[in-house]
């Protein structure tokens, strides 16, 4: 028989019970909610919903399970509207997804209680202070994303006591410094763990080793840091390994070798110091000015007189060759046909290393786009990856010798919003393909025009997201280049937009390519479709400022959700409406009411500065538009106030999966 003899033990022992039946949704009201909300004195929107008086199914960004681990069904109507369940002590928490809302406070050191919580998803934030490090301690967490917030310090060691159940991890875009711990354990392989990405931060040291060991890792990211000493050969074996960012750290050194052969191009090691060297960067000790294949192609040609036959099958052209292989610089591959004394040219560009005429060319092809100038492909290439192809009709384009610089330009655009010319291939016959990624997602025009639940998704800090990113696009066009790139075609059927509203320009600068008749083709169909500047009826030739217009009428569609374009097909004349509505002082009404909404005050959410900055881009006099430069200052300025809106309240309740 038990005897307590001290009155304390006596009165532990009688609050062990009432501890045990402290529920998750106790600790998130009284631990968790005042963390997160921080200092502000504004409640948060999110975090108001967790109160006694709302059922625990509409606490937004929550998921939930029941005692056998089940999902807790917050989809039933009995369900949401439960109020009994918040007193349920044996529901458990299982995640907490509140991106982009707003958060200002801290993680406290109680979210390592919850026994089922499985991820965490905090991004986008103003979150500060240290990681806990009883954020180790939550023996069911499996997916963490803290990325762009402020937290500081050094990233804890128990952070790898979840490493059998991590499936990725996410802390871009903070200031976290130090070096990143070891596990503790020398046999710690985190087989389950997919995502690393600790880009964006102050951490400093040697590459860390033990990341080698993950074997299922298959992105790594620890980009923008202060990483120093070499690259270990051992991240180069790592086969599991499909993308991966090393650029703007102090690697200095040789690159494995067997990175010259791997899928990574150069944009993963750029922006260290001039010392790292090797493929798919500059040649080491090099330093003559050659290009390192065009030495290698010399002392080959000296050593060994001849080249390399290899058949390929181009059934593209529907037709079979001999080609043989010899790579003339560090950029371009030149393969000539045998047996029919034809010549075809494969050049490859910065992310596209790994592509071959072979592979391009026997990629089975489905029909995406037909214009009077080509046609684009999806195309699909034996490893299972995907490529667009566009297959210029023969005459359409100008002779190779004015072709292929300017292609080069195109090529070396590279900008998060634009979609990257890979390669090129110039036929005996004229046949030109232009080889991009491929984006499996929707254009503007089909979220705004064709889809109605599309469009319902765009609120006012999207659909603003959206346009800051074309136009930082077009800036980047315009300006990052020693010759000024004018794309020529902007509208939104050439702006792709992705899962997270991040916008990708397609089709710059084809017009450049293109012989003088069909230029004028691709400028009579801008009219029809009413993004045609009017100097163009005169001069018939693209320029930045011919660019800008149609960026204006690009952000009045935004606003206003209509068509641009003539009236017989359906479009509408945007700043003639714009300029009416003025007159008429009816101007709120030509907002499209789904960026209306949430809205407290247009002047104060950049519609009323957007309105006006389209109406600017739209001058009929080019000299009185601003540049794009100048538009994205603006753009920038005039952010909408609620960056929350990035995801409205239905993406982020309980049930909901992680917009992320």
């Amino acid at each position: 028989m038990l005897v307590l003899r001290s009155p304390l033990l006596f009165l532990l022992f009688l609050s062990l019970p009432l501890l045990s039946l402290c529920s998750d949704s106790d600790l998130l009201l009284k631990k968790i909610k005042p963390a997160l909300q921080g200092n502000s004195t504004i409640a948060n929107t999110q975090l108001s919903t967790w109160n006694l008086s709302t059922p625990l199914c509409q606490w937004r960004g929550l998921q939930w399970a029941t005692a056998t681990g089940a999902p807790l069904s917050c989809d039933l109507a009995s369900t949401r509207s439960n109020l009994s369940l918040n007193s349920d002590t044996s529901l458990q928490l299982t995640s907490i997804q509140l991106p982009a809302s707003g958060l200002e406070g801290y993680i406290p050191s109680d979210i390592g209680d919850f026994s089922s919580l499985q991820s965490v998803y905090l991004a986008v934030n103003s979150l500060h202070g240290s990681i806990p490090l009883e954020l180790g301690n939550s023996p069911s967490l499996s997916e963490i994303d803290l990325g762009s917030n402020s937290f500081n310090g050094s990233l804890p060691p128990s952070i790898w006591n979840l490493c059998d159940q991590l499936v990725s991890v996410r802390f871009h875009g903070n200031r976290l410094s130090g070096s990143l711990p070891d596990p503790a354990g020398p046999n710690y392989t985190c087989d389950s763990l997919k995502v690393l990405d600790f880009g964006g931060n102050k951490l400093e040291g040697g590459f860390p080793l033990f990341i080698t060991k993950f074997t299922g890792l298959q992105e790594l990211d620890l980009s923008a840091n202060q990483f120093t000493g070499s690259v270990p050969e051992a991240l180069a074996e790592m086969k599991g390994l499909q993308k991966l960012n090393l650029s703007s750290n102090n690697f200095t050194g040789k690159l494995p070798a067997e990175f010259a052969n791997s899928k990574f191009g150069a944009d993963s090691f750029e922006g260290n110091t001039a010392s790292l060297c090797g493929a798919p960067l500059k040649k080491c000790g090099s330093g003559s000015g050659l290009s390192p294949g065009l030495i290698a192609g010399i002392v080959i040609g000296l050593m060994a007189g001849g080249v390399v036959l290899a058949s390929v099958s181009i059934t593209l052209f529907q037709r079979r060759k001999k080609i043989k292989n010899k790579r003339i610089d560090e950029e371009e591959i030149e393969l000539e046909e045998g047996e029919q004394n034809g010549e075809g040219k494969l050049i490859v560009f910065q992310g596209g290393e790994h592509l071959t005429l072979e592979e391009v060319l026997n990629a089975t092809g489905q029909v995406m786009e037909k214009s009077s100038y080509g046609t684009v492909y999806k195309a699909k290439l034996s490893d299972g990856g995907n490529i667009a192809l566009r297959l210029l009709r023969e005459g359409s384009s100008k002779e190779p010798e004015e072709c292929v610089p300017l292609v080069r330009e195109l090529a070396h655009a590279r900008h998060e919003n634009l979609v990257p010319l890979r390669a090129f291939y110039q036929g005996k016959r004229g046949e030109k393909l232009l080889v991009y990624d491929y984006f499996p997602h929707k254009s503007l025009f089909e979220i705004l025009h064709e889809s109605t639940t599309g469009r319902s998704l765009l609120n006012w800090p999207r659909r603003h997201k959206i346009a800051l990113g074309v136009a930082r696009g077009l800036s980047h066009l315009h300006t990052g280049h020693d010759t000024p790139i004018t794309h020529g075609d902007v509208r939104s059927k050439n702006v792709l937009i992705d899962e997270l509203f991040i916008p990708r320009l397609s089709d710059y600068g084809i017009g450049q390519l293109m012989v003088s008749a069909v230029a004028d083709e691709m400028v009579s169909a801008a009219r029809a479709d009413g993004y045609k500047a009017p100097e163009l009826n005169k001069m018939k030739r693209s320029n930045p400022r011919t660019d800008v217009y149609s960026f204006g009428i690009l952000l009045l569609e935004l606003l206003m959700s209509k068509k641009p374009g003539e009236e017989k097909s359906g479009g509408f004349d945007l700043p003639a409406l714009v300029k009416v509505a003025v007159l008429e002082e009816t101007t709120i009404e030509i907002f499209d009411p789904e960026v209306l909404k949430g809205i407290r005050s247009p002047t104060e959410d950049g519609l009323v500065q957007a309105l006006k900055l389209a109406m600017g881009c739209c001058a009929p006099v080019a000299t009185v538009r601003p540049d794009m430069a100048e538009v994205v200052r603006q753009l920038e300025e005039n952010r909408p106030r609620n960056r929350s809106n990035l995801y409205s309240p239905a993406d982020i309740r309980s049930g909901a999966a992680t917009p992320y």
